[in-house]
């Protein structure tokens, strides 16, 4: 599909754990072209994850230069871009703005010490200042390098997240203007998160200098041009205006048109989100969920997650089946709620429990296969039947009507009828972009002034594909499996580290 000479567009692209996308975009939300790239993630120990940002970099103009080829679009028909990333990682950049350490991803969790430490010194006070409870983020990560590996650490001008590097990278920004946008601040660890500035006594309680850290931009500030050896990679005009775009999650939400109090968005990922949109900030101090800024002016996005996509992936390979959507399948012809599986395999992410483990449980001999699939895809529901009851709890007033779902996972018909039923709320598949590339793609738009209202814009294009509503026999079974459900979680979660049952 084009659209006509003249007409402007914007591009998003979104640096993912295990690929790189990106859309091209008329401005009603209309996608042009669209491309993905594998991006490879290096695992090193069961501890110790991590990627090469010169690969964000590739991925990203790969992706880039491969929808303005597939449109047919003029590059000087490109408004303006943006990026997204994966959020609660983080690298360092040199003077100029080249790596100087790989990108130590959500995934390692090296830093536990440091987490330790934090955690002692700051205790719930760090939920209440940042949004977020102390977890493997940005600071402890930090942390680690000037602790471990104190040659490197010392190279670093400033720590950046995956969006602000490839930013960066496209407009050749030295470390002096290299910036994080306020959607990732409840991650850094590091930050007033309601006053959107750095504070010097978490730094100090950290052991970061201050002058480490980057400057903190809305996602709508231009940030600078596409230089020319970048235009080059990605096929566009030098110039292009370039906006500091958002963390992953926050340009889902947007793309999804989850701009309301109330809203609900689950991201089907490598993580799997549930996020409700707020219109106050309001930390839990139980450290169960986190509370992030969103795009839009005055929103607030309570949140929690799980590392589910790494379950689906790992399910193949364990249970000796040649796919996932082989497994899927078993798993939709075997009675619901058969068994439970505990999911937090290499440790709980929220509220932080890093030495729980999984298990199945309840296994008899009359079980097959499916039966196991079924129980991993029910055990994240039962754990986002845990998020949103502790966000109404929060926020007395919220009431949830719908979920609106996003990645990978979307598209699973069986998954959305198993979460749809167990949350009690019908699920939305979007039709349109609906996505991460769309949503940062919007913050462009706005950028430049091609669009006056990311809020309208976005509930504008979010026309629903098909919804699932939730099937009250299996909302009964469901409910009564949740209860035997927390009871397993008080088993294999360390009592002094559940913060919130």
């Amino acid at each position: 599909m084009t659209t006509p000479a003249g007409n402007p567009v914007v591009i998003g692209a979104d640096i993912g754990s295990q690929s790189a996308k990106a859309g091209l975009f008329a401005l009603d939300g209309t996608c042009l072209a669209e491309a993905s790239v594998e991006v490879p993630v290096h695992r090193r120990a069961a501890d110790e994850v991590d990627q090469d940002p010169g690969d964000f970099y590739c991925a990203a103009t790969a992706t880039i230069s491969a929808c303005v080829a597939k449109s047919g679009c003029r590059p000087a028909d490109v408004a303006g871009l943006a990026v997204a990333g994966q959020m609660a990682g983080v690298l360092g950049v040199g003077t100029q703005g080249q790596a100087v350490t790989p990108y130590d991803s959500w995934l390692d969790s090296r830093c536990r010490p440091e987490v330790e430490r934090i955690a002692g010194r700051f205790g719930r006070k760090l939920a209440e200042v940042t949004g977020c409870p102390p977890m493997v983020d940005h600071a402890p990560k930090m942390a680690w390098w000037r602790h471990n590996r104190p040659s490197v650490y010392a190279r670093v001008a400033k720590f950046v997240v995956p969006s602000a590097f490839v930013a960066g990278r496209l407009c050749d920004l030295p470390a002096e203007r290299s910036y994080i946008d306020w959607t990732h601040l409840h991650f850094s660890g590091l930050a007033d998160a309601a006053s959107s500035t750095w504070s010097a006594e978490l730094a100090e309680g950290a052991d970061i200098e201050m002058g480490r850290l980057p400057r903190i931009l809305a996602p709508t500030a231009l940030v600078g041009g596409v230089s020319a050896a970048a235009a080059a990679d990605c096929g566009l005009l030098a110039g292009t205006p370039v906006a500091a775009g958002l963390g992953d999650t926050a340009a889902g939400a947007l793309g999804a048109g989850i701009v309301r109090a109330g809203q609900v968005l689950d991201t089907s990922g490598t993580a799997s989100v549930l996020a409700v949109s707020t219109d106050s900030f309001q930390p839990d101090p139980s450290g169960a969920l986190l509370m992030m800024r969103g795009a839009v002016a005055g929103q607030w996005i309570s949140l929690s997650y799980l590392a589910g996509g790494d379950l689906l992936s790992w399910l193949p390979g364990v249970l000796g089946a040649a796919s996932l959507d082989l497994l899927v399948g078993e798993a939709a012809s075997v009675p619901p709620g058969r068994l439970l599986f505990m999911p937090h395999l290499g440790g709980r992410i929220l509220p932080a429990a890093p030495s729980a483990r999984g298990a199945w449980v309840g296994l008899n001999l009359s079980q097959e296969r499916g039966d196991l699939v079924r129980s991993v895809l029910e055990s994240i529901a039962y754990e986002y039947a845990g998020f949103l009851a502790r966000a109404v709890e929060i926020f007395p007033g919220l009431v949830p009507t719908d979920v609106r779902v996003i990645g990978g996972g979307s598209h699973d018909r069986l998954w959305n009828q198993v979460k749809a039923s167990t949350l009690g709320l019908p699920y939305a598949r979007l039709k349109g972009p609906g996505s991460s590339c769309w949503g940062v793609a919007l913050v462009a738009a706005r950028a430049v002034g091609a669009v006056d209202d990311l809020a309208a814009a976005a509930l504008a294009a979010s026309e629903v594909a098909e919804q699932v509503r939730p099937e009250p026999h299996l909302h009964a079974l469901y409910s009564e499996r949740q209860r035997q459900y927390r009871a397993l979680v008080d088993l294999f979660v360390p009592r002094d580290q559940e913060a919130h049952a």
